[in-house]
């Protein structure tokens, strides 16, 4: 296997998770749907990229160049740069920040020191404090189908859409696929899976699937070189 990933949750609010990745051979990987905004740093040999994610809808085949190297952070659902608003970031529409020299990047019109994966939370504080990360928490409540008292349904989705980048069903429904990809790669029956995770059938648990990660529930269960879960 030419690829090496790690991932540990984060240990900040609004940090899901500090993932890392190395490629020692180039090597072809599945990235699935998610809906999380991330904050990624990317090296090639020996140029840097700094990249601000969006949500992707469609599961996606990818390559790893070898001798690359990548990190960054996957924010919380809610967190979000209002310079780049998620909505105008999914599907891979990255928005590439400019890197200068002396390992220094612009945003907001500002050098930042690019950060280290040992240090990435750092800079994710200072952007917190600099008013360049947002969190937005009424979005976990009207994930869960709540909103205050007053607000209108209309209101709450706008809000939503504006902290996350997509519709509250969207999001829904890429949950219920990720969360049946990692049971068919836990081994657990497509029968099963139908069920737990609220499909009809089984031609519709395949379509949610070639969709969200590429692959058949055949496939996802016999176990695929990597798949970006």
């Amino acid at each position: 296997m030419g690829l090496t990933f790690t991932a540990v949750a984060g240990e900040l609010p609004l940090v899901q998770r500090v993932w890392s990745a190395s490629c020692h051979a180039a090597t072809g990987f599945a990235s699935a749907v998610k809906t999380s905004s991330l904050i990624s740093f990317a090296r090639r040999g020996g140029q840097v990229t700094v990249h601000v994610h969006g949500p992707e809808t469609v599961g996606t085949s990818m390559t790893c160049e070898e001798g690359s190297e990548y990190f960054g952070v996957e924010l919380r659902l809610g967190a979000y740069l209002p310079l780049h608003p998620p909505a105008g970031l999914t599907d891979h529409r990255d928005a590439l920040l400019p890197v200068l020299s002396g390992h220094r990047f612009l945003l907001d019109n500002r050098e930042w020191e690019l950060p280290t994966v040992q240090n990435v939370d750092v800079f994710v504080s200072r952007l917190v404090r600099a008013g360049l990360l947002l969190f937005d928490p009424l979005v976990a409540d009207i994930r869960h189908g709540e909103r205050p008292r007053g607000m209108s349904e209309r209101v709450a989705q706008l809000r939503f859409r504006r902290a996350v980048g997509l519709s509250h069903r969207k999001v829904v429904s890429i949950e219920q696929a990720r969360h049946a990809a990692q049971l068919l790669m836990a081994g657990r029956s497509i029968a099963d899976v139908v069920t737990a995770c609220g499909y009809y059938d089984h031609p519709h648990l395949t379509r949610a699937m070639r969709r969200a990660t590429g692959h058949a529930p055949s496939e996802l269960r016999s176990g695929i070189p990597f798949l970006a879960l």
